[in-house]
């Protein structure tokens, strides 16, 4: 009983982040499924996808309707992560636990910092972006790299295509949330793909729930996206991953 209320709560938590941030959801989601479910890292990442596949799919339908998804970016980002999310996935069964950790907490330190630094863009710059200022090579060198982080460590990636759509692009925030819902679950697709045998190993009893409850956090967490503005979002966004890669830094290391 004590890991279903765990499960609910944490898929809450994850489901809020990913409606209303876009990204954020398995950063969340991998330490609460080792820190408070037992799961190894490796069974933490696979499950994570699963967690996050369905989730942002429902928060991406949600973002569509309301015209906040860029689909050429999202699509050229998408296509260029998906030989790199599945070669990547095939290869972290073969890395140590430890090292998966810190890599983890490494990239979502610096995906933070580069937030914090890097304002939200200008007017001007959203609508050059709006009106076909979406620079393909980019879009697809971006689009690979986070393909390959999301095959290597179980996440999503939008909490490194957020901040990419922002600085890259000069996507306004509410753009870049909703775009990265799209990148997000075709690499998590394409990694789990390599991912099969794992997940069938996995405890369902509880990442079924924790699938439920962010399900149902991710539509209060596009109504939250409505009401705050993007750049507070995307203060909280960092600060929120800072904390979480301290903390597993620390946990790695001593």
């Amino acid at each position: 009983m004590t890991a279903l209320i765990l499960a609910l709560v944490a898929g809450a938590v994850v489901g809020l982040a990913l409606g209303a941030l876009g990204g954020g959801g398995s950063v969340l989601a991998v330490p609460a499924l080792i820190y408070l479910l037992g799961f190894t890292p490796a069974a933490a990442t696979t499950a994570s996808l699963i967690i996050v596949t369905a989730t942002s799919l429902t928060a991406l339908y949600a973002h569509a309707r309301a015209g906040h998804v860029r689909w050429k970016a999202g699509a050229a980002f998408a296509a260029a992560g998906i030989l790199p999310a599945a070669g990547a996935g095939a290869a972290t069964a073969h890395l140590p636990q430890e090292a998966l950790t810190i890599a983890f907490a490494v990239i979502a330190a610096v995906a933070a910092a580069k937030m914090l630094r890097s304002p939200s863009p200008s007017p001007a710059d959203a609508d050059r972006a709006e009106g076909g200022g979406v620079r393909p090579f980019k879009a697809a060198g971006a689009g690979a790299g986070l393909g390959a982080l999301t095959g290597l460590l179980g996440v999503g990636g939008g909490f490194l295509a957020v901040p990419a759509l922002v600085t890259v692009l000069s996507f306004e925030m509410e753009s870049a949330i909703g775009t990265s819902l799209l990148v997000i679950s075709t690499n998590s697709l394409a990694s789990l793909a390599t991912r099969s045998t794992a997940a069938a190993t996995l405890d369902w009893a509880v990442i079924g729930p924790f699938i439920g409850a962010a399900i149902l956090g991710a539509w209060d967490g596009k109504r939250l996206s409505a009401k705050v503005s993007g750049p507070r979002l995307q203060r909280i966004f960092a600060v929120a991953l800072l904390a979480v890669a301290a903390f597993m830094l620390v946990d790695a290391v001593r």
